[in-house]
């Protein structure tokens, strides 16, 4: 039996198997595509598309990014590379899948086909997704930017990224996924695979904008080699249906590094079950995670985050710290720390609460309203801000979010 034959059977096996966390979806209320995508040029996108991605950081101008990658739904796909721009790939998975034989010993490596029945649907049905890989030594100094985008109702859209940094390479990439408004109720698959390699340096930043009728359940995982470094910087600022996702980082190679950051802005009835886990299995490896919160209406969320420390002299920090805007709203922190060798050095701090009084009484001092105060609050509490990033890519984290907020707040 060949390694593809075995994960299909692993696949088949966890078909029905719930995941550990967030409401369990009956799978058989939505449809996957089977058709074949079909590749599309940039001056295909209509002006309504390109005011939906831009809405989650994704320039339709091609301005300021080193490669670009969009799909819409499973059915139609822009790939490109700016020209002149070496040691950069973007192409989709289903292509570099046939292109590069080695590629399938990456293809459920970090994030295991059986982890539940999403995992399983999403091997055994059609998939296309993004693959990039910025080849060893290379430096790409503009970010590569991604958008995954849902418009067809009663469906799952279903892809699987895989993100390789080559040994010495520097990677930014700033990816968005996001919906039309009036879409009917949908799903959203989207496995997604990092491999940081010797001596590389992977920045990835996501913003979701998603509707009232959207389901997701993101799966991904993280593998960093020795002397590595991979920051993560999430950003959930739309009402949807619901979420589950807890990407797990393994550190595998001495010195290297993880920060996870995340703020999820909750709306309306929305459900965000969200955290990350850091499993630190190499000396002198170190990170963090870093979740801010915001409940408001009736949303629900819970932020999770688990540190698991397996080797002497590792070190990390967990911060969950959540904003309640309603009495309606709920926010649970689940923090976990995990030790299994001496040595080891995991704090955390969680904290859940409303806006203060003296901050808004000293705002309204000011000549603010209440209103104008809580918003400027808001504003700060929600800031993602990942050290070491370009000040490009940083300004495209703060328009996204910005431009978010004022369409909600």
């Amino acid at each position: 039996m060949t390694e593809t034959e075995k994960k299909r059977k692993r696949a088949e096996a966890a078909k029905k198997k719930s995941a550990a966390y967030g409401e369990d979806l009956d799978l058989d209320q939505f449809e996957f595509s089977h058709e074949q995508p079909r590749r599309m040029d940039l001056d295909e996108v209509s002006e309504e598309d390109r005011d939906l991605v831009s809405e989650v950081g994704f320039d339709a101008s091609e301005r300021l990014a080193s490669g670009s990658y969009l799909q819409f739904d499973n059915e139609s796909i822009l790939a490109d590379v700016l020209i002149g721009q070496e040691g950069l790939e973007v192409i989709p998975t289903s292509e570099a899948l046939e292109k590069y034989d080695w590629l399938s010993d990456y293809l459920w490596n970090a994030v295991p086909v059986d982890t539940d029945k999403y995992t399983a649907a999403s091997e055994l049905e059609h998939y296309d997704g993004y693959f990039i890989r910025a080849k060893s030594g290379h430096k790409i100094q503009m970010p590569v930017q991604t958008c995954l985008v849902l418009k067809k109702g009663k469906s799952i859209q279903n892809v699987h990224n895989i993100i390789i940094a080559e040994e010495g390479s520097e990677m930014h990439i700033i990816t968005g996924c996001a919906t039309p408004s009036d879409v009917e109720r949908s799903l959203h698959l989207g496995v997604s695979e990092f491999y940081v390699k010797k001596k590389a340096r992977l920045t990835f930043t996501m913003v979701h904008k998603w509707s009232d009728k959207i389901d997701v359940r993101p799966r991904s995982a993280t593998v960093v080699e020795d002397n590595g470094v991979f920051v993560s910087s999430y950003a959930i600022l739309s009402p949807l249906r619901s979420i589950q996702t807890f990407p797990k980082v393994r550190l595998m190679g001495r010195n290297s590094r993880a920060d996870l950051y995340s703020v999820v802005y909750g709306t309306k009835q929305s459900k965000y079950d969200v955290g990350g886990a850091l499993i630190l299995e190499a000396a002198a490896s170190s990170g963090k995670i870093i979740s801010r919160s915001i409940a408001t209406e009736q949303s629900e969320i819970i932020a999770r985050g688990d540190l698991i420390g397996k080797h002497s002299g590792v070190k990390a920090r967990l911060e969950c710290n959540g904003l309640l805007l309603s009495d309606e709203a709920e926010i649970g922190a689940v923090p976990a720390l995990r030790a299994t060798s001496e040595g080891v050095e995991l704090s955390h701090e969680a904290t859940v609460g409303k806006v203060g009084a003296d901050q808004l009484n000293y705002l309204m001092s000011r000549g603010l309203t209440e209103e104008e105060a809580t918003t400027l609050i808001v504003n700060g509490f929600v800031q993602l801000k990942a050290p070491d990033l370009p000040p490009s890519l940083q300004r495209s984290i703060d328009d996204a979010i910005k431009l978010t907020l004022e369409k909600g707040l």
